[in-house]
């Protein structure tokens, strides 16, 4: 497995999102499974992810598929109480760190609770707000 890809493992599993920032290319593009928009920047994305990181639970990895730049990990984990699988696919630049990440899940009654939950959180959390401007 690429480093950088086993780092994320690693990291998600042990909930510690300190070090996810530091895996990201600055200008990376984060699509997440709640709507149809992206994130741009290293900071906004990490801003997200760490919000998720404390929406999931019971998250584990069930596959981890790729090669090269073009990586696949499958995950299940609970929303709200709600069954979850989902995909983290992620393509790494030239340095190795991570472009692009889209995250792909099902089924749809958990993604809206995904995106209930999220809500929720970040409109309490004045440091996000400023990461706005880096969806288009």
């Amino acid at each position: 497995m690429h480093p950088t890809i086993q780092k994320f493992h690693d990291l998600v599993l042990a909930h510690d999102h300190s070090g996810v920032p530091a895996l990201m290319a600055k200008d990376v593009t984060f699509q997440p499974p709640t709507y149809w928009a992206t994130w741009h920047g290293s900071d906004a994305v990490a801003a997200v992810l760490g919000h998720v990181n404390e929406v999931f639970t019971n998250f584990e990895y069930r596959r981890v598929m790729g090669a090269d730049k073009d990586w696949a990990l499958e995950f299940q984990c609970k929303v709200e109480g709600l069954d979850c699988v989902g995909v983290d696919l992620i393509t790494l630049n030239e340095e190795g760190l991570m472009q692009t990440l889209e995250v792909v899940m099902r089924p749809y009654k958990t993604i809206g609770a995904l995106r209930t939950a999220m809500s929720e959180r970040v409109a309490n959390d004045p440091s996000f707000l400023k990461h706005k401007s880096a969806i288009s």
